[in-house]
């Protein structure tokens, strides 16, 4: 008895949005199976090309392959494309193969792609992309991986209905990017990863629509950092920055920002001090706040009030005074709800005689604190104390002990259980 075959009945719309989701090498499979399946997988509304899929060509097929993809790409009457992806380091200059890979961009951009997503290798310093790409209309997203070359941006760019943009492992010079920035008018995606930012005396971002930004340099010795990084994103919800400190910032019409993860280091800047508190300044209505520094890089005494924050974690690397920098930025956040720290305690820190006045906050708001990689040594528990003494609302207390032996943990574990608390609701975990 046959059973009956309930998928060929549907809809070939359907069917086709079904095969998107195979990798293409599958989807052509299914034109096997019966006569209603033999041209379905040409009708796809996302291709995608990796390195999988080309592992098994020879001197033989690559001319077959080939023909394939320019039908694939360029039959006419195709629908449209919502994704075109060359992932896992498909070669731009691909001497024994000879890929249009040019080609393919421009025939997918002709179908009205909605997301192009390239992650290419072999690309030389420098990759010149079609200029058409950079004036699509139908561009909604598009994510770049230039493996360390310059991406060019040419003069008349226009991506008006482009709304994320993310480039990664990329050469950037200033003029090219800023030129990209302003004319996505509708972008609420910007993100720079691991990318080298080259040639820029000003990194400038006023886009009214952004809603999520990430600027993620590399750090190196033979890299400048005389830039001025200039934000004006009225709408910006999430904010994550890592470069050594710039000459300047100017940060304006943040207000709508809800988290920020910042990681600034020392490097070559003649007025460190005065530029990462300026970049500070400019996020205070923030809610959560993640800051990693490599030393004191601003002075909390020039440092606004965060009225909005509630949570706050902390990362110093490598520096003395680390924990009387943190007792005096808790004074700056009155209404913080949770504090994650995350640093080794140095023997200079005299937590018992500490002489500073109390932070409001933990008189009156801090409920949970995070501590992770505990070492056991004196001056954690000392740290440790001096929040249990003085936190009068905490309700959790969260250490981290995975470099503990069981044994370790449950020694640690007694002895924090002994350590007087002003919150009676306070709840000791270790994890």
């Amino acid at each position: 008895m046959c059973s009956e075959d309930r998928i060929s009945s549907f809809p070939d719309h359907i069917l086709c949005h079904i095969l998107s989701f195979l990798p293409i090498k599958e989807a052509v499979r299914t034109s096997i199976i019966s006569t209603k399946w033999r041209y379905l997988f040409a009708s796809i509304s996302t291709i995608e090309f990796d390195r999988c899929l080309l592992s098994g060509l020879t001197d033989r097929n690559v001319d077959s392959f080939k023909n394939f993809v320019d039908r694939l790409l360029k039959f006419p009457d195709q629908v449209s494309l919502d994704c075109f992806r060359l992932s896992d380091g498909i070669s731009w200059n691909d001497e024994d193969h000879d890929f249009d890979v040019s080609g393919w961009i421009c025939a997918a951009l002709c179908r009205g792609v909605k997301e192009i997503d390239l992650h290419l290798d072999n690309l030389g310093d420098v990759l010149t992309l079609p200029a058409v790409l950079f004036t699509c209309h139908s561009l909604v997203t598009l994510k770049l991986n230039a493996e360390g070359s310059k991406i060019e941006v040419p003069s008349d760019v226009c991506l008006g209905n482009l709304k994320t943009l993310q480039l990664r492992n990329s050469v950037v010079d200033g003029d090219s990017i800023n030129r990209l920035i302003s004319n996505c008018h509708v972008l609420e995606d910007l993100a720079f990863f691991e990318c080298f930012l080259a040639y820029a005396r000003e990194l400038n971002i006023q886009t009214p629509s952004l809603k999520i930004l990430v600027l993620e340099f590399d750090v190196v010795e033979y890299r400048g950092f005389n830039y001025v990084l200039v934000i004006n994103a009225p709408n910006l919800v999430y904010f994550q920055y890592t470069d050594a400190v710039a000459e300047g910032y100017a940060l304006s019409n943040m207000k709508s920002l809800e988290k920020a993860d910042i990681s600034i280091y020392r490097f070559d800047s003649s007025d460190c001090e005065t530029s990462a508190t300026h970049l500070i300044q400019g996020i205070c209505t923030v809610r959560s706040l993640s800051l990693t520094i490599d030393e004191v890089l601003f002075r909390t005494c020039r440092l606004p009030i965060f009225h909005n924050l509630i949570e706050f974690e902390y990362h110093g690397l490598g520096f003395n005074g680390r924990e009387t920098w943190l007792v005096e930025f808790l004074h700056c956040v009155p209404n913080l709800k949770t504090l994650t720290l995350n640093f080794l305690v140095v023997a200079e820190t005299q937590w018992k005689v500490l002489h500073m006045e109390v932070p409001s906050c933990l008189s009156f708001h801090l409920k949970e604190i995070k501590i992770l990689s505990f070492k056991g040594d004196t001056r954690m528990f000392e740290m440790i104390s001096y929040f249990l003494d003085n936190a009068m609302v905490l309700e959790k207390l969260m250490i981290g002990m995975k470099t503990l032996s069981e044994t370790q943990q449950s020694t640690v574990f007694y002895q924090l259980l002994q350590l007087p608390k002003s919150s009676k609701k306070c709840q000791v975990v270790i994890f």
